[in-house]
């Protein structure tokens, strides 16, 4: 009689679960950091020249500080 433990996952089933997790953490992370990029492109394009000039920035700047880097 042949004894089987269903508790138990193989070594390539965790890596695989975990390159999976690894994987959705990153995209969770890539559209958290997009997203926060637009909202500040959005802030910073509602404020008038003196107030970009308040804080040291002006129009041109905006495009610079929230430009997508690709690698």
């Amino acid at each position: 009689m042949a004894l089987i433990d269903m508790g138990r996952s193989s070594g390539h089933s965790s890596s695989l679960t975990n390159t999976i997790r690894a994987l959705v953490n990153a995209a969770t992370v890539a559209v958290a950091d997009w997203n926060d990029t637009r909202r500040t492109r959005h802030i910073l394009s509602q404020l008038t020249a003196h107030e970009l000039d308040d804080i040291g920035l002006s129009r041109g700047d905006i495009d610079a500080l929230t430009r997508v880097r690709h690698f």
